[in-house]
């Protein structure tokens, strides 16, 4: 046996890598055998996406040592990381939306004849890539027109046409729903059975213990634990991550089981916050997204919308929040018609929202802390017609203290924040301000344990001040976690709405898939 076939696929030895004054790792480690699964978990800022960007040659460290199969790659660049077969899937997709399946695979290695682009060998070869990794996707389709499931496919099989042996996968499950992730967890199966190696880069803990062989833990730039993921329990990993006990969602659902659920349930009627009546809602291409529509919300009560991603509840969120216009029905907040109000005049009717992309619609990633704070209340930190700074700052140090966003300076841009932290920031504005109704969409998106254990207790302190919640999430357990009501929407509408009591992911899944007949609420 070689030294290369008896080293770890991946060896990283004491990596420091700095931006400025910020230092992302401070002496990380990481090994990874051959041919394993190894997720890199720790919360968000922990430094693993920079140390897996040392690794794929997008940037090279201030000092260490970097070996893959025993070869010593210190410093190297990104052309040649992929010669060396390493492959990186960002979380957000480097495709180009105009051009096909097959043609973004090829990009930058494209088969020709006769000087052009040889479409049908290219379209063959990538048809035989996707039978033999059971990444099902079309070669002839253009990317504009793929789901956010089947553009994920492309991306892997970019990597792995290029000959990638070591497959990086930053946060791959964002955006999937519940089937589209269990067909990844299929093909990552078979991936490692061809004998490739696969690092997997995630903060969901039924993730890792779902699919990984092994785990590193990372925290403030920093290796803090190396574990068999067989012999070892999600609390375990989340207290090395966060450096303390940490309430998960998923043992939370086995405490709201019992008595305190079964009281909620049976809350006495009280005149609902929000209701929702007969919503008829289009999409970008003036399909009907949302079908009739009818619900509402009670004072201290989270009613939670399941669903696979695409069945309308962006648009009825949207609608609510009035970013998107109604074509029929009714919408109030305790008994008020806001249905063709603006954005503004319904948050001062006591409307909140988080909306699901922070980047999009939660923030402007340039302007600084404070000022992202106040976004859509500007009018309310005024003195006559000016802008009151001495206002904004000081509702900026009390929001930073009250929603731990880290770091304190409030001059920041909001882009220097990491991920969980800007979404404190949008979390911080809707629910620091007086509200009745929150819409939130998506609220720990993309964010660590850590920061989920916080935005899940807001949201109950809320629930539990008389607030009514409407969530939409497609993290089943956040729905089971927290909600009084499930609601299931597919389709563009509500196909059952169950009691907490009377719900789990296995009653949810069929209505979820369209498996199960419509139920009346």
């Amino acid at each position: 046996m070689s030294m290369a076939e008896s080293s770890p696929a991946i060896r990283l030895t004491d990596i420091y890598k700095s931006f400025g004054p910020v230092q992302a790792n401070r002496g990380a480690s990481l090994e990874v055998a051959a041919g394993e699964i190894h997720a890199l978990v720790g919360e968000n800022g922990a430094g693993k996406s920079t140390l897996m960007r040392v690794l794929s040659g997008m940037y090279a460290p201030d000092s260490g040592r970097m070996e893959v199969f025993g070869r010593d790659v210190t410093g190297w660049r990104t052309a040649e990381a992929i010669d060396a077969g390493v492959g990186m899937v960002h979380q957000h997709f480097m495709l180009v939306p105009t051009l096909t399946v097959a043609e973004n695979v090829m990009l930058g290695r494209e088969l020709t004849k006769n000087g052009q682009l040889d479409r049908e060998r290219a379209e063959r070869e990538v048809a035989e890539l996707s039978r033999a990794t059971g990444l099902a996707v079309r070669a002839d389709r253009t990317v504009a027109d793929l789901s956010v499931g089947e553009a994920q496919r492309v991306e892997i099989l970019k990597t792995l046409y290029r000959g990638a042996r070591i497959l990086i996968l930053d946060e791959p499950t964002a955006v999937l729903s519940p089937p589209e992730i269990d067909e990844l967890w299929q093909v990552l199966r078979q991936v490692r059975a061809r004998g490739e190696t696969i690092v997997l880069i995630t903060h969901k803990l039924d993730e890792v213990m779902e699919i990984s062989d092994t785990i590193t833990v990372m925290r403030n730039g920093r290796t803090v634990a190396r574990l068999r993921t067989a012999e070892t329990r999600p609390a375990e990993i989340a207290k090395a991550m966060v450096g303390r006990d940490v309430q998960l969602a998923m043992h939370y659902i086995d405490e709201v089981r019992g008595a305190d659920t079964a009281a909620r349930t049976h809350l006495p009627p009280s005149a609902p916050l929000l209701e929702v009546r007969d919503l008829l809602v289009e999409d970008a291409r003036r399909l009907t997204a949302v079908n009739g529509v009818s619900f509402s919300v009670a004072p201290g009560e989270i009613l939670g919308i399941a669903g696979v991603e695409g069945n309308g509840q962006t648009e009825l969120l949207e609608a609510l929040a009035g970013l998107r216009d109604v074509r029929g029905g009714r919408i109030a907040i305790a008994s008020r018609d806001i249905t063709r109000l603006t954005v503004k005049a319904r948050g001062d009717a006591g409307l909140s929202h988080i909306p699901e992309d922070r980047h999009a619609r939660g923030l402007i990633l340039d302007y600084s802390v404070a000022e992202n704070l106040i976004l859509g209340q500007q009018h309310r930190f005024t003195r006559g017609v000016r802008i009151d700074q001495e206002r904004i700052h000081e509702n900026a140090r009390r929001q930073i203290a009250a929603y731990d966003i880290r770091p304190v300076d409030p001059q920041l841009p909001a882009r220097a924040l990491s991920g969980g932290n800007q979404q404190k920031i949008v979390i911080a504005r809707e629910m620091g301000r007086a509200f009745q109704v929150l819409l939130a969409a998506q609220p720990t998106r993309g964010v660590d344990v850590g920061a989920i254990e916080f935005i899940h207790a807001r949201l109950r302190d809320a629930r539990d001040a008389g607030k009514a919640i409407l969530l939409v999430s497609a993290d089943l357990a956040e729905i089971l976690a927290l909600s009084d009501r499930i609601a299931v929407m597919y389709g563009g509408r509500l196909v059952t709405v169950l009691p907490r009591a009377e719900a789990s992911e296995e009653v949810l899944g069929p209505y979820m898939t369209g498996a199960a007949t419509e139920h009346a609420a």
